[in-house]
């Protein structure tokens, strides 16, 4: 049985800031993540989005606009037979905008994810900001109006 795995991400901007997830794990040591994960059956992408980042930040938020497609393949051989699910994943990513900012605690954080953290726009090019096809055009990204393709990569190991 085939898998490829829809995720969703999001880049919440407010007031100058992103909003990361700080992870860390044995392959990549510490990095910076944008919140997302996959979407489940029959949930729309905009619901997707707004239901990862309450779990992962505690923060609500509203996508504006679809901002990039990838694709990311692993080539683990541990992670395709043992979660081959997360082997294959299509990302899309999506800008979106601070309903509140109150914030609930996260009740779903990813596996790898250490902090929330709102980190000003100044520093991205400074940060181990994976996937790295973000951080390359992070610019484009959040201040571009139409979605881009960041391509299809095959990576030695996954991150969060």
């Amino acid at each position: 049985m085939s898998h490829v795995r829809s995720t969703v991400k999001a880049i919440v901007l407010h007031e100058g800031k992103v909003l990361l997830n700080r992870c860390r794990d044995a392959r990549n040591g510490d990095y910076d993540s944008l919140p997302g994960g996959g979407q489940e059956q029959y949930e729309t992408m905009a619901d997707a989005v707004r239901r990862e980042c309450l779990e992962e930040t505690g923060y609500t938020v509203e996508p504006v606009r679809f901002a990039a497609l990838m694709e990311e393949i692993c080539l683990d051989p541990f992670i395709r037979e043992t979660y081959p699910q997360y082997a294959h994943k299509m990302l899309h990513i999506f800008v979106c905008r601070l309903v509140s900012t109150e914030r609930i605690a996260p009740t779903e954080t990813d596996d790898l994810q250490i902090a929330v953290e709102w980190v000003p726009l100044e520093e991205v090019p400074k940060l181990n900001l994976l996937p790295v096809q973000v951080k390359e055009r992070f610019s484009e990204l959040t201040e571009g109006d139409r979605p881009l393709y960041l391509g299809s990569v095959y990576l030695e190991y996954n991150h969060g």
